[in-house]
């Protein structure tokens, strides 16, 4: 970490507790004080407690004894608008859960103002455990990103895209995504445009091809839904001959900026063409679970050097936010799939929420470890709980024993956006009171025979 001059003054200085930075060297921190100045880390290190000379005035002191201090989580995936269908439709498989449930409500309950409701509930529950920076996909996601900025919130905000019929003119679809990027790029940043196809089984080879020649101009990330389900590779095999991983290639779709969401049934080589094209791959345990997808060859993809985030996918699908109950499934489902103990072990699981996150999403350069020059996103753990009791391996006791409700402060940009468990700048009961209208709405419809 560089030194800065003991004279300046410091926006937040946080002192005692661990420091997890995250970083390559996955350096720890006892007694650590980091400092956030501009909204970016000045400098993270050990406090000396015998006579340090450094002394350092800040506008905000927290202190983080008994705490983990760490770089905030990123979720990789989800649809927070979907919020407002959370519940709606369990215990289904997934082409019947979406074309008979998801699409039909959608169809009908998706405007503006419900994406903006339902994304800053979405974004309150993950600031409230932990996120801070989050990659979404969805349709009127100008919406969204309005949401992530009335809340401080960062993001990777995917302007979505699917073949229905009131959505597949070129010539509209060229215009939305460029309009899209051109409203969002390098004007806020907190806000990161992207552009996002639902999957192959969903869109036209030319709809794929245009949004991502689009993507790769502006050198933007480009996601999709990729062989979530064993029905979504026989379709495409069907239609194409070859499985969803080689027809992506031949149409010129993978490279270093295509984000590979779920990737559950892939074989081994379509693995090796991931990475031989440097794909990178949001990982959705339980959603993948819920829906009964299949497990995702994770430990396999890491060990081939595939870069591999974490997600949680939409709340209709999941039913949660809350990354540090991802963590946790993501550490046992594969385990016990293949019946091997040392897989996915603590730390892999946590890189993946952090830095590996933000390799998955293009911006490590700017957040998912605790370095100097790092925007300050952070998140400071309260470890001083029963069921955190007692500590040996802080990786270990994150993973597989704390909720995000053990949270207790996070920062993002240098931002404090919750301290002690209160949200500063989303107005929860207001915002849950408009979900709940919404959803009557939803519920008045949902089960008399139609949306």
């Amino acid at each position: 970490m560089e030194n800065i001059s003991d004279d300046i003054v410091l926006d937040i200085l946080i002192e005692g507790g661990t420091l997890l930075t995250m970083s390559d060297g996955m350096g720890v921190i006892d007694n650590p004080m980091v400092g956030i100045k501009d909204g970016r880390i000045a400098f993270a290190v050990q406090k000396n407690d015998d006579g340090d000379a450094r002394t350092y005035t800040a506008k905000k002191v927290l202190n983080a004894s008994g705490s983990v201090i760490m770089p905030g989580l990123i979720n990789t995936h989800t649809h927070l608008p979907m919020v407002c269908f959370r519940g709606l439709a369990d215990d289904l498989p997934l082409m019947d859960w979406l074309n008979n449930h998801i699409f039909p409500a959608e169809a009908r309950f998706v405007n503006r103002d419900m994406v903006y409701a339902g994304s800053m509930l979405a974004i309150a529950e993950m600031i409230l455990s932990g996120t801070t920076t989050f990659c979404d996909a969805y349709f009127y996601e100008s919406s969204v990103a309005r949401a992530a900025v009335d809340s401080c919130m960062r993001a990777v905000v995917s302007q979505g895209f699917i073949d229905l019929p009131h959505q597949n003119d070129p010539v509209k679809i060229v215009d939305i995504a460029e309009n899209f990027i051109d409203k969002w790029q390098d004007k806020n940043p907190l806000i990161i445009p992207s552009l996002a196809c639902h999957s192959p089984y969903t869109c036209s080879t030319k709809t794929l091809a245009c949004i991502k020649d689009i993507a790769r101009k502006k050198n933007i990330l480009y996601n999709i839904h990729v062989s979530e389900t064993k029905e979504e590779v026989a379709i495409i095999k069907e239609r194409f001959g070859k499985n969803p991983v080689p027809y992506l290639r031949d149409i010129d779709i993978l490279d270093d900026l295509t984000l590979a969401v779920h990737a559950v049934w892939l074989d081994d080589d379509e693995i090796a063409m991931l990475r031989e094209n440097n794909v990178k791959v949001s990982h959705n345990p339980e959603s993948n679970m819920k829906l009964a997808a299949g497990c995702a060859h994770v430990p396999r993809m890491i060990k081939k050097g595939i870069t591999v985030g974490l997600g949680t996918d939409g709340c209709a699908s999941n039913n949660d936010l809350d990354m540090f109950r991802e963590m946790g499934s993501a550490a046992k489902l594969h385990k016990v799939i293949q019946l091997n103990p040392t897989l996915m072990d603590a730390k892999t699981v946590l890189r993946m929420a952090t830095i590996a996150g933000a390799k998955a999403l293009g911006i490590d350069d700017q957040t998912g470890s605790i370095e100097a020059g790092k925007y300050a996103d952070i998140i400071i753990v309260d470890m001083k709980k029963p069921h955190l009791t007692p500590l040996y391996n802080h990786y270990s006791q994150l993973v597989y024993a704390a909720s995000g409700s053990d949270v207790d402060t996070s920062i993002i940009g240098g931002n404090i956006v919750m301290h002690e468990r209160k949200l500063i700048h989303v107005d929860l009961p207001s915002i849950m009171q408009e979900v709940r209208i919404i959803a009557k709405a939803i519920a008045g419809n949902s089960f008399s025979g139609g949306y």
